[in-house]
């Protein structure tokens, strides 16, 4: 019965029907949705966790699993927009975080696991000589950059349209949040055009900085002649290039950049690396980064009240080496490439223009017939479709972002891939008829 419905109606009716679906089954997210909206803007303090017509309320996780306020359970492919890659509670973690407990929280001064995680991540990362830590990734992009315009003493910042760097670097779309730093523009994968930008600001460029794979943009991995590009123009320009890997350092032991050979002067951290809670970082050559060493008379102030929090620093130690050493980062990627192909195999069977972005453990639904290279490419996609498949999925027990991420988490099995991709596949069979309503035959061009 379910797989003959749907089949034939329009995409905004099948998107009204789901969603009504969707609230039949959960009146404590409701309930709960509307007593936060009295005294939450929207009833969140987070604004990517919000879709309509209410948020899932999340009440508990384990492992690769989390249940909502209606008893629920789902499989979390969310996996907290890849800072859950250690899944929840995991006990080498917990045990990290209780240890330190025992010795108090904000303990006020130097303690003796912050340099044990410094030394992980110098490491791990082949541009980062030295590191600093804040509390999330938007604070490690914003000090980043703000010291490579002091390093330069330039004032302009080279970001790609579409691109993110945290809630005060977003260029989706118009916004008066943004930090008011003198921005020009590239494009991502596209070298002829981005290079020129460059060089034509090349007087006064401070920063480039780009996700070496566009996390938030749709998983939308650049090729690595244009960063090789970025490297080379950065160079001749005399400007900082920094590497936003606060998504992506997931993807190998050292990131993208050790998979793609460049190397940035700087690059920024958040997310996994702080054992699933609050972190963020920048770090980078010792010619940028000694002019944070308080000893020098010159020195620029850095400060943070948690920047060096105890119970992060722990769980960050334990993440790296006892779950997440090398060979596991390198396998469990390798898996995420299986699983990810697997899903492109079911969309080219039922020869619909359904496509899966990504690298590794990080991937992104996209619909439409047209390659997506780009942020510009994802526009093709409507968000009705986004929030069909996001709805769909959800009443399937899988758990993901709004805008068709999907992150894998390790304490995923075999049998929890199975069950996205079967879980897609029934999918993509229910609402095929609607999907080529949508977007009609391939065109040649295309």
């Amino acid at each position: 019965m379910e797989a003959a419905r749907g089949l034939n109606a329009d995409l905004e009716s099948a998107l009204a029907e789901a969603r009504a679906e969707y609230a039949a089954r959960n009146p404590k997210s409701a309930a709960r949705q509307a007593e936060a909206a009295k005294v939450m803007p929207g009833g969140n303090t987070r604004t990517v966790i919000h879709f309509p017509p209410y948020p899932l309320t999340i009440a508990r996780g384990e492992g690769a699993r989390v249940w909502d306020a209606d008893g629920h359970e789902y499989r979390d492919f969310l996996g907290e927009f890849t800072a859950g890659l250690y899944g929840h509670s995991h006990p080498a973690i917990m045990k990290a975080i209780r240890t330190a407990l025992e010795g108090g929280i904000a303990l006020g001064g130097p303690n003796l696991v912050e340099a044990k995680l410094a030394a992980l991540v110098c490491d791990r990362f082949p541009s980062v000589e030295q590191v600093r830590f804040t509390n999330s990734g938007t604070e490690g992009n914003l000090l980043a950059v703000s010291a490579a315009r002091a390093y330069t003493k330039r004032s302009k910042v080279l970001v790609m349209e579409g691109g993110y760097h945290g809630g005060v670097f977003y260029f989706s779309g118009p916004t008066p949040l943004n930090v008011p730093f003198p921005f020009v523009f590239g494009r991502y994968n596209d070298i002829e055009h981005t290079a020129k930008v460059i060089r034509e600001h090349a007087a006064d460029l401070a920063v480039v900085i780009v996700e070496p794979m566009m996390g938030g943009g749709g998983c939308i991995a650049a090729d690595d002649a244009f960063l090789a590009m970025l490297r080379e123009e950065a160079t001749k320009a005399g400007a900082v290039l920094i590497f936003d890997e606060v998504m992506t350092s997931r993807l190998s032991p050292g990131g993208i950049q050790l998979l793609s050979g460049v190397t940035p002067d700087m690059t920024t951290f958040g997310k996994y690396i702080g054992g699933g809670l609050t972190f963020g970082g920048f770090g980078g050559n010792t010619d940028i980064m000694g002019h944070f060493d308080p000893l020098r008379p010159d020195a620029w102030p850095h400060a943070g009240t948690f920047n060096n929090n105890i119970l992060t620093m722990s769980a960050g130690v334990a993440g790296l080496t006892e779950v997440y050493p090398a060979e596991v980062a390198t396998s469990f990627n390798a898996r995420g490439d299986a699983v990810r192909g697997r899903l492109n195999a079911v969309a080219r069977e039922k020869a619909l223009p359904v496509q899966f972005t990504g690298r590794g453990s990080m991937m992104s639904v996209h619909f439409g017939w047209k390659p997506v290279r780009g942020p510009e490419d994802t526009k093709q996609t409507p968000q009705a479709m986004r929030d069909l498949f996001h709805m769909d999925l959800l009443a399937r027990g899988i758990y993901l972002a709004r805008r068709g991420m999907i992150n894998l988490s390790v304490p995923m099995t075999d049998g929890d891939f199975d069950a996205l991709v079967a879980a897609v596949d029934e999918v993509l069979t229910v609402r095929g008829a609607v999907i080529r309503e949508t977007f009609g035959p391939q065109r040649a061009a295309a």
